[in-house]
């Protein structure tokens, strides 16, 4: 499931002011009358909500005023009302009269700025005209913030100024018209918009501002500008020393938050301002879509003289900390250290983390296709979650541009500890109906005789074929998706046939009867869908095995690993070692804070031996393992609150779900044939626990353990007499999905590929039936 986000037209880091603290200095307008309270209520609401995302909310006092008045009846006393709180923080009040022309004066806030920053103003609108044209800001003062030494020869060269001129552009200045507000006015009587301003440097300043709707707009006798006397705070370099938990110089995560109230008081102000950041153009591929920031050891930060609280980790296998730091006046720089602590090290006990469907442009980072940011940067995100193996995939709306990083081998970035290659999801092709399937390991990214996405085939099975013949492995993404029960049911493994509409492992159903499915992933989306599907094929006697992704930054753009498999190798740590382990079943899935290592069957481990125990006859086997986990020893708010909340709620994979009541404890489940027959309890602290269960056996089935819902094993195969799983309900519901699965896939398929699918989902529907005669 795709989601879309607007593109944010500005770069560079962002001091994030109170707007309360911006205003006073000059009186407030008079009081518009005759307007529509609605509408205006309406903005007003979207307008809090922007400020609050820009950094510079309203005041707590003003935005419970405007909660206030959104609970009361709609009156001519809410439009006074709500002047009265948006007024004081307009910088300028802009006025079109019935001839369309602009005239602006200056408002009621005050002129503070921060450099190396953006702040957000309110500009009051009188629209006389009922214009509905874009409003548009100008300064002669303005120009482009490329933050590089080269910035001034930059700007002389574009616009051909003299050196004077040069001197006299240091500011940005732009209309922030992205989602939730509206690109263009309203045509309402009354509106107010939100104005952002840049400065390069400190101190007191003077630019001019002015506005238009359009050429031949600007009212004459220089009436469309005012002249304003910015005082400018200076900001600081400070240097990070990150240090990991054995004192070697790492990459961390870091979020930034000032001292300041903001917003009703339930959050801080974040630094760099997130709404500001452009990859492509800063120094640092800051994500404008994460709060948090990465930063290795010997990089920087420009924060204004203020007090701070930094919040920095490493993945989920280190130990959330915070720092409160102060940042002096008239000071250029200043150093500030950091040291990591691990409450784990997978790699140090065999085990690596990797997670097989990150994409850099699409979803969150940028509406245009052509957009996104360079494999380098997603390797940043990788280092800084402590990433051993990413897969960054090219996929549809980025195809042509992502794909020209594909070669087939690591990407030169790639360390002895950290590895990323370009490989490919086949989303937004003509086969995406059916299903989105990751392509690893693969040797050549254009399906035979195509030179255009819309040429590749329309349904999965001929792509995955394709991908396997060139050795690579494949599955389907963001399982989830369509596996929704048509009818509400509490039960993870259920009997319930999904709806079949969506873009996850639908037509799975299909070709992992072909043996065409190497992996089956999970993590990214709610695990009660994922899991039941894949338990019935289990059941069928399929060997697909699991393996974890985040579908980074579209399913999630909270961070690369957010959901990953662990897996482990006797050989050096390499991709083509990475996809043997997850082919063989030697890994499982974990949101990285709970962990079932060395999972055995009378001593036959997952992912050895093709993952199989022989019995004869009835027996009990003997199933162990070495769980760890670590969950805080009070659970904070937001662990509470994703506690409390529906498991079709991302993050679908997290261990604050399997605390047990108010606990330090989760369960460790044994499950045989999709069913959970005993379970024990672990403490979360961090310490291996060694996990033994009895449990008697007498048919084949296979097993496996489970943290629900913070990690899964892959499992194990045991055959009873040399016996095949077989479990006739399952059958029943595959064959009930694979019908509903062509009953929503065949309108799609093309006409002259509808033969063969047709031939592909009647041969499976014979091996369903085949099982369930054999019952």
């Amino acid at each position: 499931m795709r989601k879309t986000c607007t593109r944010i037209l500005a770069i560079v880091f962002t001091p994030l002011l109170l707007l309360a603290q911006q205003h006073d200095h000059h009186p407030t307008p008079s009081v518009t009358t005759g307007v529509e309270a609605q509408p205006l209520l309406a903005q007003a609401m979207r307008l809090q909500e922007a400020l609050s995302f820009s950094g510079n909310s309203l005041s707590t006092a003003d935005a419970q005023r405007l909660k206030a008045l959104s609970n009361n009846p709609l009156t001519s006393e809410t439009v006074t009302g709500i002047q009265k709180i948006l007024d004081p923080y307009c910088l300028n009040i802009v006025t079109i009269n019935p001839e369309g022309r602009v005239k602006v004066d200056r408002g009621a806030a005050r002129a503070v700025l921060t450099q190396g920053g953006w702040t957000s103003f309110l500009v009051k609108i009188h629209n006389e005209a009922g214009i509905t044209a874009k409003l548009e800001a100008e300064s002669p003062n303005g120009a482009k913030p490329y933050h590089s030494p080269s910035f001034e020869s930059k700007v002389k060269k574009e616009h051909e100024l003299t050196a004077g001129q040069v001197a006299n552009r240091f500011l940005e200045v732009q209309i922030y018209a992205n989602r939730p507000l509206q690109p263009n006015l309203s045509g309402l009587k009354l509106e107010y918009a939100v104005v952002q301003i840049y400065s390069k440097e400190a101190g007191k300043r003077e630019a001019e501002i002015g506005y238009h709707v359009g050429q031949g707009s600007q009212d004459i006798g220089f009436r469309n500008a005012t002249h304003i006397l910015f005082d400018v705070k200076p900001a600081v370099k400070v240097k990070f020393q990150v240090k990991d938990h054995d004192g070697t110089p790492t990459m961390a995560s870091f979020l930034i938050t000032d001292s300041q109230e903001h917003a009703s008081g339930k959050f801080k102000g974040i630094y760099p301002l997130p709404s500001r950041r452009v990859a492509a153009y800063d120094e640092y591929p800051d994500f404008f879509f994460q709060p948090q920031i990465y930063r290795k050891d010997g990089e920087h930060v420009q924060l204004p003289a203020g007090k701070y609280k930094v919040t920095f980790t490493r993945g989920p296998e280190y130990i959330s900390q915070t720092k409160e730091i102060t940042v002096p006046t008239n000071v250029d720089s200043i150093n500030v250290s950091f040291e990591l602590k691990r409450w784990i090290q997978m790699s140090k006990l065999g085990w690596y983390s990797a997670d097989h469907h990150i994409h850099a442009a699409g979803c969150s980072h940028y509406d245009s296709p052509t957009e996104g940011v360079d494999p380098k940067d997603m390797f940043r995100q990788t280092m800084g979650e402590d990433l051993n193996m990413a897969a960054n995939l090219a996929w549809g709306p980025s195809w042509y541009h992502q794909k020209t990083f594909f070669t087939a081998k690591d990407h030169p970035l790639s360390n002895k500890k950290n590895i990323m290659r370009n490989d490919v999801e086949v989303s937004g092709f003509p086969s995406s109906h059916s299903g989105h399937i990751v392509l690893l390991r693969i040797k050549e990214d254009d399906y035979p005789g195509t030179t255009t996405i819309e040429q590749w085939p329309s349904w999965t099975a001929p792509v995955l074929s394709w991908a396997k013949s060139q050795g690579g492995i494949v599955g389907y993404a963001h399982s989830g998706w369509g596996l929704e029960p048509m009818q509400r049911t509490g039960k993870i493994f259920n009997d319930i046939v999904p709806k079949m509409d969506g873009i996850g492992a639908n037509e799975y159903i299909v070709t992992v009867t072909q043996n065409l499915v190497d992996f089956f992933s999970a993590g990214d989306t709610p695990a009660p869908w994922e899991l039941n599907m894949y338990y019935h094929t289990l059941n069928c006697g399929f060997k697909p095995r699991l393996s974890g992704e985040t579908d980074f930054p579209c399913i999630t753009d909270a961070r690369v690993g957010q959901a990953r498999s662990y897996f482990k190798t006797n050989e050096p740590l390499n991709y083509d070692n990475y996809v043997a382990a997850i082919q063989s079943g030697r890994s499982y899935v974990s949101d990285g804070k709970s962990h079932i290592m060395d999972f055995a069957v009378n001593g036959s481990e997952a992912g050895v031996g093709n993952s199989e125990v022989s019995l004869k006859n009835t027996q009990s086997v003997f199933v162990t393992a070495k769980v760890a986990a670590y969950l805080p020893v009070t659970q904070d708010s937001i662990g509470a609150k994703i506690a409390n909340s529906s498991i079709l709620i991302t993050p679908y994979w997290e261990i604050e779900r399997a605390r047990i009541a108010k606990s330090r404890k989760v369960r460790v489940e044994l499950i045989v044939n999709g069913e959970a027959v005993d379970t024990t309890e672990v403490m979360a602290n961090g310490e291996m626990t060694e996990v033994k269960f009895n449990y008697k056996i007498n048919k084949s089935c296979w097993v496996a353990l489970r943290v629900f819902p913070s990690s899964h094993s892959n499992p194990i195969f045991v055959t009873v007499d040399g016996k095949p799983i077989v479990e006739k309900k399952s059958a029943e519901w595959c064959l009930a999905t694979l019908n509903q699965c062509w009953k929503m896939k065949e309108p799609n398929i093309r006409v002259e590929e509808k033969k063969a699918a047709e031939d592909a989902y009647e041969k499976a529907r014979i091996v369903y039936r085949k099982i369930i005669d054999s019952q």
